[in-house]
């Protein structure tokens, strides 16, 4: 297994349906991952990984995506603007009731459990690609190399790192407790 997640946050919304028909099409999977298991708790959604190795004890907890399921009226064409009194008659546009997957928040809230994270992060981008809405960006490592990845409403855009320093961690312990010298402590 190559590959760890540092940094990720997801605020990707796609309607719940294409979640599951793309686990229906059967997708290729990344080797570590033989399958995903799918499950919806009232409103939350858990892709769990099933690992391919077999020496992987029962008993670890792999990796899983969490998406908070929610309806949104999604209209067939843009509503009006609510006019003043002079409107006679309001005309009730067509629309349906729609669920989402909402895939939001940092890793901990999106990605759970280590054990074959990098692979499920690697489902989770896949899935990003369908999400006409919202954006996913992480910081991962790939064969020992840091890498950048931005999704932008289903689409792969550049991404990159920069690493700057931090002027209020510079090492003085300027607002920190130094517990060294900390006379609350024996």
């Amino acid at each position: 297994m190559s590959g760890r997640v540092y940094r990720l946050h997801s605020t990707l919304e796609l309607p719940l349906e294409d979640v599951q028909t793309y686990f229906d099409d059967d997708p290729e999977l990344p080797s570590e991952i033989q399958d995903v298991d799918v499950t919806r708790r009232n409103n939350t959604l858990i892709l769990k990984a099933v690992a391919a190795d077999g020496n992987l004890s029962k008993y670890t907890p792999t990796a899983q995506l969490k998406a908070s399921v929610t309806e949104t009226r999604v209209y067939e064409e843009e509503p009006p603007r609510a006019g003043g009194p002079w409107d006679e008659e309001e005309e009730e546009i067509p629309s349906e009731l729609v669920e989402f997957a909402c895939f939001k928040g940092d890793r901990e809230t999106v990605l759970q459990n280590t054990a074959l994270q990098y692979p499920m992060f690697e489902v989770l981008c896949d899935i990003a690609l369908l999400a006409e809405k919202g954006a996913l960006t992480a910081i991962v490592e790939d064969d020992g190399d840091l890498k950048a990845r931005r999704i932008v409403e289903g689409e792969d855009r550049p991404a990159s790192i920069e690493v700057v320093e931090n002027p209020q961690h510079d090492g003085n312990g300027g607002n920190g407790v130094n517990w060294r010298d900390n006379k609350f402590i024996s």
